[in-house]
Formats: C-alpha cells, sequence, structure tokens
C-alpha cells in the first residue's frame, strides 16, 4: 500500500473514474481523504497521549459511534471500528483520515507526525491489508524477552503463521505474565476465536460424516430421505458454517436447508433460528418445517407491540419478511438469532436498499444464503450477498470490480475477465448444482406451492361473495336441499371468488386489482436466467392470460398463446415446436 504522503490532500480524484496515474488502493485512499476533509465528526480522546491514543468518533449524520486508535506513525498500523476499515484492506477510512487531519491542525502535535517515535509496549494486533493477518509489534523494556516467546509462531515479518494460530493462546498468557505492558486488541481474541470454531467445527464434521452421504446421522435427520446431491450440500454447509446456496430452481433447497440447520441444532447448540423471506413464503416455509421437522415456528407479522412479544416467543423457528427487517433492526438483534436463513435473496438486486442494508446488519454464528438465480454475470449482487456470509472472502468491492471488469474511458462495462478464480475463492461457501448436473437423482416431477396474499381491494369483493356462499351453504346445511337457482348462484359465487383471487379485473376489465402477475413475472425473470428452460402457463380465466400476455409484452418476452381459437395444424406447429428446439426459451400460455 502506498504511504499516505505519495498523495497529497490538496490532490482531488473523481468518485466514478480512477485516474491514469494512480492504482485502484491510492485512488480509493485519497477519496477516503476527500470525504474527511469535508466532515464535522465529533472528537473525543480517550486516551493518556495528544495524538498516539484511542478516539471516539461521532458522526451526527448518521448517528454512528466509531472507536478510532492512532498507533504511530505507520498508516497500517492505525484501527477503526467502522465496516469499511475492516473490508476495504487500505488501513484506513475516512474516520481515521479525519481524525488525523484534526489532529495536524494542531502545531503542538507537528512533533508527533514528523518524528519517529518508538512504540513504549510490545502488541498483537490485526493487520487489515488485503488479508487479515495477526502482527507483533515489538516495545518497551521486555520487547527482546516478548519476541522470544512469541519467536515460534512469528515469521520474519512480525506475522503470526496462519499454521501457528492453534498454538497462539497459551504462549499469549505466557507473554502477558512476563509484560505486564503488552497489548492484545479485542479484535485479535475475535480472530483466533473465529479460526478454533471453525477448526473445531471441521474436526466435528469428520465424525459425523464418517462415510460422507452414507453416514448414518441421516437416516432420521428429517422426515424424508434427502438426495444425494442433497446430502452432500449438508455436508459442506455444517462443515463451512455460512454458505450460499443457488442450486437452480427446483432442486429442493428448502427441504435441504432444515436439514442442515438439524445438525446446527444437535450438535452446535443452536437455538434460535431467523427465516428472511419474501412474504409470498411465509407460510410455505412454515408449513415446510412442521411437515419435515416438527419443529416450533412462528410467522413475526402484524403491528410493531404485537411483533415485539412474538420476537419473545420460544418458538424455534421465527420467519419474517424482507419488508419487516427495515423496522425490526433493534429487535432482531435482541432476538439474536443463532443462524440466519436468507431465502430468495436475489430478491434485493441492490444491496445498496434500506432493506438490503438493514438485512446485512443481522448477526449470527451461522448462515444460509439461499438463491436460484445465476449470479455469475452480475458482480456486484454476488459480491454483496456473499459480503452477508463473508465480508472478507472477496475483498472490497472496488478491488473485486477493477480485478473482474473491463471498462472503457467513460467507465462503461464492456466484459470481465478472471472468472475463474472467483469460483475458486467461493468455493468453501459456494452450492451452485443444475438439474442437468445431477438429472439421474431427480424425481420425474416436484411440485412447489407459492402463496401470494390478496389486496385489500380483492380480499373486500372476495369476501363479499364469500358471504353469499356462507348464507346457501348454511341454508343447505339447516333444509337439506337448494333450489336450482340457488344452486347456480352458488357455484357462480365459488366461480367469482376464485378469479377475483387471480385479479379483479376478471370480474371487472375497468378496475385491476392484483398480485399474482407481478409474481408470476418475477418468477418467470428467475427461470429464464437457465437458457434451457421453457414454461408453460396455465389458466382457467381468458382475462387473465390477457393480463399475462400484457405484462410479457412489455418486458419483450417472447411467447406462444395457445388456445381453443387455433387450428389443428397452428396447434401441431405449436407443440412440434416446444418438443423438438430444446435451446430456444419459450413461453407457453395455455
Amino acid at each position: 500500500m502506498a504511504d499516505k504522503q505519495e498523495i497529497p490532500r490538496s490532490t482531488k480524484v473523481p468518485y466514478y473514474r480512477k485516474p491514469a496515474d494512480l492504482n485502484v488502493d491510492e485512488w480509493q485512499t485519497a477519496l477516503r481523504r476527500q470525504f474527511a476533509e469535508n466532515q464535522e465528526f465529533e472528537i473525543r480522546n480517550r486516551g493518556d497521549h495528544p495524538v498516539f491514543s484511542d478516539f471516539t468518533v461521532f458522526n451526527p449524520e448518521s448517528g454512528n459511534t466509531y472507536k478510532v486508535c492512532i498507533r504511530d506513525n505507520e498508516h497500517s498500523h492505525h484501527f477503526c471500528s467502522c465496516p469499511d476499515f475492516r473490508t476495504n484492506g487500505l488501513g484506513t477510512c475516512k474516520h481515521i483520515e479525519n481524525v488525523i487531519l484534526t489532529l495536524q491542525k494542531n502545531k503542538k502535535n507537528w512533533t508527533y507526525f514528523n518524528q519517529t517515535h518508538p512504540q513504549a509496549y510490545s502488541s498483537l494486533s490485526l493487520y487489515y491489508g488485503h488479508e487479515r493477518r495477526l502482527r507483533l509489534k515489538i516495545g518497551g523494556e521486555n520487547g527482546g524477552a516478548v519476541k522470544e516467546v512469541l519467536k515460534p509462531v512469528i515469521d520474519r515479518k512480525g506475522f503470526v503463521k496462519p499454521e501457528k494460530l492453534a498454538e497462539l493462546e497459551p504462549l499469549i498468557e505466557k507473554v502477558v505474565a512476563l509484560d505486564p505492558d503488552f497489548r492484545v486488541y479485542p479484535d485479535v481474541y475475535e480472530f483466533i476465536q473465529g479460526h478454533q470454531k471453525q477448526r473445531q467445527r471441521r474436526q466435528l464434521a469428520q465424525t459425523l460424516f464418517p462415510q460422507g452421504i452414507q453416514s448414518p446421522v441421516f437416516d432420521d435427520l428429517i422426515r424424508t430421505q434427502l438426495y444425494p446431491y442433497q446430502k452432500e450440500a449438508v455436508i459442506k454447509t455444517f462443515t463451512a458454517g455460512r454458505v450460499l446456496v443457488a442450486d437452480e430452481m427446483g432442486l429442493g433447497k428448502t427441504v435441504q436447508a432444515l436439514a442442515a440447520v438439524e445438525l446446527f441444532a444437535r450438535y452446535l447448540n443452536v437455538r434460535q433460528v431467523l427465516i428472511v423471506c419474501p412474504t409470498s413464503l411465509k407460510y410455505q416455509w412454515q408449513k415446510e418445517i412442521e411437515k419435515f421437522t416438527g419443529r416450533s415456528s412462528l410467522v413475526v407479522e402484524g403491528l410493531v407491540h404485537k411483533r415485539k412479544s412474538l420476537y419473545q416467543e420460544p418458538e424455534f423457528y421465527k420467519i419474517i419478511s424482507y419488508g419487516i427487517t427495515r423496522n425490526d433492526q433493534e429487535l432482531i438483534k435482541h432476538m439474536s438469532p443463532d443462524l440466519v436463513i436468507i431465502d430468495e435473496a436475489q430478491r434485493i438486486k441492490n444491496w445498496q436498499t434500506k432493506t438490503a442494508k438493514a438485512v446485512k446488519q443481522i448477526q449470527s454464528s451461522y448462515a444460509l444464503v439461499l438463491t436460484g438465480t445465476p449470479l455469475e454475470n452480475r458482480l456486484q449482487e454476488l459480491h454483496s450477498i456473499v459480503e452477508f456470509i463473508d465480508m472478507y472472502k472477496l475483498g472490497p468491492l472496488f478491488r473485486f470490480l477493477d480485478t473482474h471488469q473491463t471498462t472503457d474511458a467513460f467507465g462503461k462495462i464492456i466484459g470481465y475477465k478472471k472468472l475463474k478464480s472467483i469460483n475458486k475463492t467461493l468455493k468453501p461457501i459456494l452450492i451452485r448444482r443444475t438439474k442437468t448436473e445431477i438429472i439421474d437423482q431427480l424425481p420425474g416431477r416436484i411440485d412447489k406451492n407459492l402463496f401470494v396474499d390478496m389486496t385489500n381491494e380483492q380480499k373486500s369483493d372476495h369476501d363479499n361473495y364469500y358471504e353469499v356462499v356462507c348464507r346457501l351453504v348454511t341454508k343447505w346445511r339447516n333444509q337439506g336441499f337448494l333450489r336450482e337457482k340457488e344452486r347456480e348462484y352458488l357455484l357462480i359465487n365459488l366461480s367469482c371468488m376464485r378469479m377475483v383471487a387471480d385479479s379483479t379485473y376478471i370480474l371487472n376489465q375497468d378496475v385491476r386489482n392484483d398480485v399474482k402477475i407481478d409474481e408470476l413475472m418475477f418468477l418467470l425473470t428467475e427461470i429464464l436466467e437457465t437458457p434451457q428452460n421453457k414454461v408453460v402457463i396455465f389458466s382457467e380465466w381468458k382475462k387473465m392470460f390477457e393480463l399475462v400476455i400484457l405484462e410479457l409484452e412489455k418486458r419483450g418476452i417472447e411467447y406462444v398463446y395457445l388456445h381453443g381459437g387455433l387450428s389443428p395444424r397452428q396447434r401441431r406447429h405449436i407443440i412440434s415446436r416446444y418438443h423438438q428446439e430444446p435451446n430456444r426459451k419459450d413461453i407457453f400460455v395455455h
């Protein structure tokens, strides 16, 4: 990383385009300095030294407070508790730069910035560079003795050898006993404990799955037999702890996830699971939880006072919609889920939205992120989703895009590069299979029911027809018969209930209220991401087809309308096209 003084503070750099004379790290460092110059943070020194000390930095605009440590003139030794510092790999952020800028405005501090001041104590800190590593810095009277104790686990540059992490904690205890001034920063212990848990989980996985997918642990895991490819995914999920499951639609990701959760519950003390999903899938999840696990579950909805109470209930699973995450951040934090399932993660296409940011703030030891949409050519979406699983896995977004996107002189994306390296990086946490790859393991057909709520207008019309039906059914039960006209009226109202549940447009072309069409269009977008997929859409109502065709044409999606008015020749041609042109994307409206 370039030294700070190589980029003068007066240098102004553009936000959206990297200057030709700077590399991507220099550009991003300069941007953070520019941000810092325009910020009015409230800074308080919490230590004894006027410069090399701990500070709290309050941002009145966001309401957030961060801890900043200015440790010496070696800029990569500084620390900030903000998310950007932890992930950008630059060793700085706008909070650090603002503190330094503020300190430098005081002439009394110039001496400290212009001279090298040896550190008065030894310390072990976490280096947030291109990769996170533990680093020893020697100082103080006992520096030599400290170095000698830690010598077996330290390389020539003072970094802890990755393969020696398991040996580090006992040595730290020896050093602290030897030198009371020795400092070990909190994120160091967090880093060590993360590696310990990962190592212990891998060892446990070897015990649980001695025969791989044939291991006995699968015999009574859930109330169904898993397919081999699902067992493989369960093993990988348990071993990794946090995974992205991007199997193609229809491969049973829900059942797969529930099986993995059972293992986490039985062997890793998971007691609270939070499921975040689209509104249309909340009760589908609840139904499948009951069917396949028998565990308790609760859909959290309603007004805030009701939701607050529901989060405190003892049910193992809590199920919420994406929309609720925006308002319930504190309630979710208080609930403190052990494991989080993010279903249909592709629904949050823009991870800069308020909903996306709220989802990202949910903390848990374990996580399963489910999506049926390929993400290979959506690098920003892929990066953000992976960031929820492991914020360090793909590095900072600016460096990730610089490595894998090709742009023209105006910043327009014109191609991609080195995509195979992404797959290699994600291999430990990514599960991605297509139907073609595991076709020999699949049953003849997989059914999946999706439920959508009606609009208020639909509900009102539906209730009106329902009242008529109730009156007629009550009369039938009480008197044992209905007149012919009453029977016809009953059937008509039952049919109207079904029609209005699809769309009010079917019965009244002057008014359109519906949800199913939007849900259908979203599903089609996902399904057609895979070139080989074909779709057949059925409906009893001609007016429903009109709405479907209207939306298809709006989106420029080709379709074929198979209806009773076609000649036998036309029908044969359409059916032949469906069977004989497998590589052609088609929507068959029938």
